[in-house]
């Protein structure tokens, strides 16, 4: 089991910038991909960015240019740097992380971020 705890949420004006992180923790883990979602109200969960093991990213389009993600390999953590934040960006936005050998999709329990405009 793993288990994904998020931090960084919270208000920001639109133009604004944000910093969230997600740390994993468990045992004998080796993570294959970690990523963030965002689900906005009354909209369906959707991918913003993902880092995938060997340091490919990719990006929805909407984020490109403004969302960075990036990771920290010995720390088993991945942050997503926020820029140029649009209240569109309002959601709850949930940590992912896809483990080597194991079938299981764990999930963060989510961290609101809300953009004012």
């Amino acid at each position: 089991q793993v288990q994904l705890v998020e931090s960084g949420g919270g208000l920001v004006q639109a133009g604004g910038s944000l910093t969230l992180s997600c740390a994993a923790s468990g045992k004998r883990f080796r993570i294959n991909a970690m990523g963030w979602y965002r689900q906005a109200p009354g909209k369906q969960r959707e991918l913003v960015a993902i880092v995938i093991s060997g340091g490919t990213t990719n990006y929805a389009d909407s984020v490109k240019g403004r969302f960075t993600i990036s990771r920290d390999i010995a720390e088993n953590t991945v942050y997503l740097q926020m820029n140029s934040l649009e209240p569109e960006d309002t959601g709850v936005y949930y940590c992912n992380a896809r483990i080597w050998s194991d079938p299981n999709n764990y999930w963060g329990k989510g961290t609101l971020v809300t953009v004012s405009s």
